[in-house]
């Protein structure tokens, strides 16, 4: 296998995730398929390797994965829509991205007889309470079934399922610390009692590389958590609570058994070194 393709390829994961290929041997080929020209363009820039090649494109366009995954032995299904909040507004566009979309990777990954199919998935698909959620847990199924329909000389099927990744983009930590540098000393939080669980984006990568090879269908890892009003305290800035909306949970699951609630919870010390290198 010397051929590697990641859909969302120029978002925080897609990025750290070819930073990391870029350090190994195991794939000569990097593909990067996203709906941003200017972001490959300054991904190829920052980068500048011959081993790197980008398509511009849109997993909700089945022909463009065809074509994309000519060649391609293994994909890192990591394109989606997140936003918890712009889903519940927009569930339509969940649905033509995360649902269709996937099902459009399934597909264009059987008639490119790709080796092995990896999908990004999220704590919020376990039990879901917001559209977000419900595509990513509608997602996670199409993958782990298609490996009931993929034949003889198809491709494997495996999803990684984990929680928010500290500091990716969007996430609660960098947009804090956006405020304070405008000089907003007060953060609009939910409920400081929150948890949620904490993972680097090197575990991340370690993890998806770690499914390319497994034989498990779905890897969850087990993760520390943090209190909400701790990340508060420890990142020096104050709350301005105003209550937990209806797509938001109190606290996340990964699995059964498996809580932000009764998860190990990190310390505001822990919080503040781990803070250090986010």
């Amino acid at each position: 296998m010397n051929s590697i393709l990641i859909t969302g390829g120029t978002g925080s994961f897609g990025q750290a995730f070819t930073k990391r290929l870029l350090n190994e041997d195991r794939f000569q080929r990097i593909a990067i398929l996203s709906r941003g020209e200017f972001a490959q363009s300054e991904m190829q820039e920052r980068y500048q390797s011959d081993r790197l090649r980008f398509f511009v494109g849109d997993v909700r366009d089945r022909d463009r994965l065809r074509r994309a995954f000519e060649g391609i032995d293994i994909v890192i299904h990591a394109a989606a829509l997140k936003r918890i909040e712009v889903g519940h507004y927009n569930p339509t566009e969940m649905v033509k991205t995360n649902i269709i979309g996937t099902m459009n990777v399934i597909e264009a990954a059987m008639d490119a007889k790709v080796k092995r199919v990896v999908g990004l998935s999220s704590d919020k698909a376990f039990q879901p309470v917001s559209p977000y959620g419900q595509s990513k847990a509608l997602a996670e199924t199409m993958l782990l079934n298609a490996n009931n329909m993929r034949g003889d000389d198809g491709p494997t099927f495996a999803v990684c399922r984990y929680g928010n990744v500290a500091g990716s983009r969007g996430s609660v930590i960098p947009r804090w610390r956006a405020m304070k540098r405008d000089g907003i000393e007060v953060v609009p939080v939910s409920d400081p009692d929150c948890t949620r669980f904490w993972m680097h984006m090197d575990e991340a990568v370690s993890l998806v590389l770690e499914a390319i090879e497994a034989p498990k269908d779905i890897l969850i890892p087990t993760l520390p958590a943090y209190r909400l009003g701790d990340l508060a305290e420890a990142m020096k800035v104050r709350m301005d609570v105003r209550g937990l909306p209806p797509w938001e949970k109190r606290h996340e699951s990964m699995d059964i058994g498996n809580s932000s609630d009764t998860a190990r919870r990190m310390t505001y010390s822990e919080l503040v070194e781990a803070l250090e290198t986010v």
